[in-house]
C-alpha cells in the first residue's frame, strides 16, 4: 500500500548517531532537531539508537488497556523490527501527538489505535525505507535488492547484512522519502498475534510511576477539602488547629475548597482532619435522588429529537398491541483503583506538571491559564512553557480527562511557590467525581399483526454532556423498524458528570436491549430469533449475535433453575454480543457464565482485546449489580468500597471471549465490552423470573 501527501521528519541525534522519525499527523512539513540523545523531538514516533534499541514514542495514555504495547506493535510492523529491540516510552505533550478521531491529545473514546492505525505505521515505513537506503549506499548496490528483515538490512545476492543501530546514523542524514509504501495485512507478522505487555515488568517490579509515586526534592504535599455540597463554598474557616500540627506547612483557602499543604500526606491529612470550617452550601443543600428523578420525568416531553424516521404516531395509532415501559439509571462514579492525584511546579520560567491523565491538551491548557492567570508571581505563561509529564494512570475510565485535581495542583504550587504534589482520599474520589450520568426514560413500541416491531420511541431526559454521546446505544438502533423517535432532554440539577466507560452506550444499550426482550416476550417470539429477523440489513451486528448465540448453546437445555439472555451492540466502531447465563440464589442474581464475541476489525493484540473484553464485561457487571450513587440534603452518601461496592473475585463468572477474524479497519477495544453484559443479564433473569427489571442496580 502506497502512501503520498504526507511529510516525514528525521533528526540525528547528535550525542548518539541514532535516528529520530515521526509524521505531522495535519500531512504538513515539520522539521525540528533533537537536543541530545534521549530528548527528542516533540512530534517524533521512533528513535533508533546505534546499539539497536528502537523506542517507541507512544502518544496515548496507559491506563491497562494495553496501548503501550499496542503501539509499539504498529511501529515494528511496518519498520520490521525484532520485538524483542522494541521499548517504548510516553511522549510529551504536544499537538504532534493529536489524535485524529478525537481532534486534540485524549486517551478514551476507545481511539487510540484507531486513530494512530495509520500515522504510526507510516512512520515506521519511513524509517525502513531509509534505513535500507543507508545500507545500499555503504554497500554501494541498488536499494530494490535489498530488504529488511527481524531489525536489519539484507542483501540476499552478497549475504551481506547490517543491524539497524549500526545504520542510524547515515540513515538520519538521508532525505524523508516523499512517499511510503504500507503493508498487505496478509504479510503481517506482527499485528494480530498476542504479545506479552511491554509495561508488565515496571509493574511487577515496583519500578512503574504513578502520579502517588512521585517525588521532587522540596516538593509538598496537599490534601485537598471541598464542600459536601456541590457548588458549595468556604463560609467561615478556622485553621489555627491544622496549622499547629508537626509539618503542617500552610493552609490555602482557595475559596471552593481548602489545601492543607505538609512534608508528606500524613501530616497534611492530620492537618485537614482538623480542620474547622462553616460551609455556605448555596443553592444545592435540597438536592436529593428522589426530587432529581421527578425533575427528570417531568422533562421527558421536552426534549429535542436526535432520530426521527417514518411517522411513529400513525404507526402507533394502528398498533394491534403497544408496549411501554419506563427505565431509569443511576449516577454512577468511575472508582479508580489509584484515587486522583498530580504534582506540580510553577516557576518564573514554566510550568512542570507530572499527572496520570487521559487528556495532555486539556492538562497542558489548565495549567497554564492558571499559571499566568489570577495571581501576580508569573505574569504569564504561553503553552509552550508548560511541560506535562505522563506517568502511569490506575484507572481512567474517562475520569482523568478531568483537571480538578491537576488545577489543584497547579495552583497550590504557584501560590506557595515550590513545588506540590495533590493526593485526593478514597472518600474524595468516590463524593466529588464527575459522575456517569443518571437519566430516566419512557419507551413504547408497537407491534403489528405479525408481532414485528413497527414503531419505536424513546424519550430520555437527564444531565448531559453532549446529547450525542448521552444517547449512544439508543440514537444508533440498529433494527429494521420503519417509523422511529429518539428525544434527549438536557436537566442540569447541579450535579457534575462526565464520560464514564462507554459513555451513553453503558446507559442505553441496557435500557433498548431489555426492552427489546419485553417486546418479544409480547409478541410471543424468542428474542433472539427476533433481533436474526431485524438485523439482516446489518451483517456485523448479525455475525456476532449468531456466533455467540452458537459458543452459548443458546436454545439447548441448561441446568434447572438457570436461564440465558443477549445482547447486543455497536459502540466506538466495534460490535460486541455477549450471552449471559444466571440463576437466583437467596432472591440475589448470580452469573455463572458470560460468551463475548467481538469484530473489532482488524486485529493489533488478540491477547489485549480478549483481557479488555473482560475488564469491560467486569466493569459493566459491578454497575449493573451493585452501582449507586444516591444524594440526600445535597451530599453524595457514598464514601469508600463499603457502601460503593465493587464486585468480588467469587461473583466474577466464567468469561468465553471469541475474535471474529475481519479485515474492516480497527475499532475501538476499552469500552465495547462493557455496554452488552448489563443487558444479557438482566433480559436472563427476566427469561428466568417472567419480571422485567428496569432500574439498575438489579434488585430482586
Amino acid at each position: 500500500m502506497r502512501i503520498t501527501r504526507r511529510h516525514f521528519l528525521t533528526a540525528s541525534i547528535a550525542a548518539t548517531g541514532g535516528i529520530l522519525i515521526g509524521c505531522d499527523l495535519n500531512g504538513t512539513p515539520t522539521v525540528q532537531g533533537a537536543t541530545n540523545g534521549i530528548e527528542f523531538v516533540p512530534n517524533a514516533w521512533v528513535r533508533i539508537d546505534p546499539d539497536g534499541r528502537i523506542t517507541a514514542i507512544v502518544g496515548s495514555s496507559e491506563m491497562g488497556q494495553g496501548v503501550m504495547t499496542a503501539i509499539p506493535m504498529l511501529l515494528a510492523e511496518e519498520l520490521e523490527a525484532e520485538w524483542s529491540s522494541i521499548r517504548a516510552e510516553f511522549a510529551p505533550a504536544d499537538k504532534a501527538y493529536t489524535n485524529p478521531v478525537i481532534g486534540q491529545q485524549l486517551t478514551g473514546g476507545s481511539a487510540a489505535v484507531r486513530g494512530f492505525w495509520q500515522p504510526v505505521r507510516e512512520a515506521g515505513a519511513a524509517a525502513r525505507m531509509m534505513l535500507i537506503t543507508a545500507a545500499a549506499e555503504r554497500w554501494g548496490v541498488d536499494e530494490s535488492t535489498c530488504n529488511a528483515e527481524k531489525g536489519e538490512v539484507v542483501h540476499p545476492d552478497s549475504g551481506r547484512r547490517a543491524g539497524y543501530g549500526e545504520l542510524a546514523e547515515a540513515a538520519a542524514r538521508l532525505p524523508v522519502p516523499e512517499s511510503v509504501f504500507l503493508k498487505e495485512p496478509d504479510e503481517f507478522r506482527i499485528l494480530g498475534t498476542s504479545r506479552a505487555r511491554l509495561d508488565t515488568p515496571q509493574k511487577v517490579d515496583g519500578s512503574a510511576i504513578f502520579a502517588q509515586d512521585f517525588y521532587k526534592p522540596g516538593m509538598l504535599t496537599a490534601s485537598v477539602v471541598r464542600c459536601p455540597v456541590f457548588g458549595g463554598k468556604v463560609g467561615k474557616l478556622d485553621a489555627s488547629a491544622a496549622s499547629a500540627i508537626p509539618g503542617v506547612k500552610e493552609v490555602v483557602n482557595l475559596g471552593d475548597r481548602v489545601a492543607v499543604l505538609a512534608e508528606g500526606f500524613w501530616p497534611a491529612w492530620q492537618g485537614r482532619d482538623a480542620l474547622e470550617i462553616v460551609w455556605d452550601e448555596g443553592d444545592n443543600s435540597g438536592l436529593s435522588s428522589k426530587s432529581i428523578s421527578r425533575r427528570f420525568r417531568e422533562a421527558l416531553d421536552e426534549g429535542e429529537s436526535l432520530r426521527s424516521e417514518g411517522d411513529p404516531e400513525a404507526a402507533f395509532e394502528r398498533a394491534e398491541q403497544v408496549i411501554e415501559a419506563t427505565y431509569e439509571v443511576p449516577y454512577l462514579a468511575h472508582a479508580c483503583m489509584e484515587p486522583m492525584s498530580c504534582a506540580a511546579e510553577v516557576r518564573e520560567d514554566g510550568c512542570d506538571v507530572w499527572v496520570g491523565t487521559q487528556a495532555q491538551t486539556r492538562t497542558r491548557e489548565t495549567a497554564s491559564r492558571i499559571a499566568g492567570g489570577l495571581l501576580s508571581r508569573v505574569p504569564g505563561l504561553r503553552q509552550d512553557s508548560v511541560r506535562v509529564h505522563t506517568l502511569f494512570l490506575g484507572g481512567g475510565f474517562g475520569r482523568r480527562s478531568e483537571q480538578d485535581f491537576v488545577a489543584d495542583a497547579v495552583e497550590l504550587s504557584k501560590r506557595v511557590g515550590r513545588p506540590v504534589k495533590v493526593i485526593w482520599t478514597r472518600e474524595d474520589d468516590i463524593r466529588h467525581d464527575y459522575y456517569r450520568p443518571a437519566t430516566y426514560n419512557r419507551l413504547r413500541v408497537a407491534l403489528d399483526g405479525g408481532g414485528l416491531p413497527a414503531a419505536w420511541s424513546h424519550h430520555s431526559a437527564g444531565p448531559s454532556h453532549g446529547a450525542a454521546s448521552n444517547m449512544g446505544g439508543a440514537r444508533n438502533l440498529p433494527y429494521s423498524i420503519s417509523n422511529l423517535e429518539i428525544t434527549y432532554a438536557s436537566v442540569d440539577v447541579g450535579v457534575p458528570v462526565g464520560y464514564w466507560r462507554s459513555v451513553g452506550s453503558s446507559q442505553n444499550t441496557y435500557i433498548t436491549e431489555c426492552f427489546f426482550d419485553e417486546a418479544a416476550a409480547a409478541a410471543g417470539r424468542d428474542a433472539y430469533e427476533l433481533r436474526r429477523e431485524l438485523l439482516t440489513e446489518h451483517p456485523r451486528h448479525l455475525r456476532v449475535l449468531e456466533t455467540a448465540a452458537e459458543k452459548a448453546g443458546w436454545g439447548k437445555s441448561l441446568p434447572n433453575g438457570r436461564a440465558q439472555g443477549i445482547a447486543v451492540v455497536e459502540s466506538f466502531g466495534s460490535f460486541v454480543a455477549q450471552v449471559a447465563e444466571v440463576s437466583v440464589k437467596d432472591n440475589k442474581p448470580q452469573v455463572h457464565r458470560v460468551v463475548c464475541v467481538i469484530d473489532c476489525g482488524q486485529t493489533v493484540n488478540p491477547n489485549t482485546i480478549e483481557a479488555q473484553m473482560e475488564s469491560g464485561i467486569l466493569y459493566g457487571l459491578t454497575a449493573a449489580l451493585k452501582g449507586e450513587i444516591t444524594l440526600e440534603n445535597g451530599r453524595v452518601q457514598q464514601s469508600n468500597f463499603h457502601d460503593y461496592e465493587m464486585l468480588r473475585i467469587d461473583e466474577m463468572p466464567e468469561v468465553e471471549v471469541h475474535i471474529i477474524d475481519s479485515d474492516e479497519a480497527p475499532g475501538g477495544v476499552g469500552e465495547p465490552g462493557t455496554p452488552p453484559i448489563a443487558p444479557a443479564v438482566v433480559n436472563a433473569l427476566f427469561a428466568l423470573t417472567g419480571k422485567p427489571i428496569r432500574r439498575l442496580p438489579i434488585r430482586l
